[in-house]
């Protein structure tokens, strides 16, 4: 049975299949979902073969962004991010399956100081030592993000 975190994520990555075009080839309807657990990707073009991440989050407001958003596994990130690889960003703002917002950051705006490590999880907890991180949005230069939805 899935939590509600990751039936918001799975609800994230269904609209952004549904209403977005593929920012690479332009192309409608080609926009798939990867596996679960697929590292640092969630979305996949089935025509050229564009990946990106995609991150949803709960809003009252889907207009306004939030400073930060959770992110994922941080070692995974951390070296992509000393490989100079980055992954395509949409952030889905989620009021209602009829109120969302959805927004997009390509991979050549994002710098190393967007992503901001967290602090381990405790030794007594289920993941003991696993380490995610934070999309610190702040950090970003003004009008790096656009809205398509």
């Amino acid at each position: 049975m899935p939590t509600e975190k990751q039936v918001l994520g799975e609800n994230g990555e269904l609209l952004v299949i549904k209403n977005c075009s593929c920012p690479k080839c332009k192309k409608t309807h080609t926009l798939k979902r990867l596996p679960p657990n697929f590292k640092c990707a969630d979305i996949i073009c089935d025509f050229c073969g564009y990946i990106a991440q995609v991150k949803t989050t709960s809003s009252k407001d889907i207009n306004s962004l939030p400073s930060k958003i959770i992110g994922a596994a941080w070692n995974v990130q951390k070296d992509r991010i000393d490989s100079s690889i980055y992954i395509p960003l949409f952030i889905v703002l989620y009021k209602s399956k009829l109120e969302f917002g959805i927004y997009y950051l390509s991979a050549d705006l994002q710098v190393p100081e967007l992503f901001v490590p967290r602090t381990p999880l405790s030794g007594t907890a289920h993941r003991a030592g696993w380490q995610g991180f934070m999309y610190d949005l702040s950090k970003l230069k003004v009008n790096s993000i656009i809205r398509l939805k």
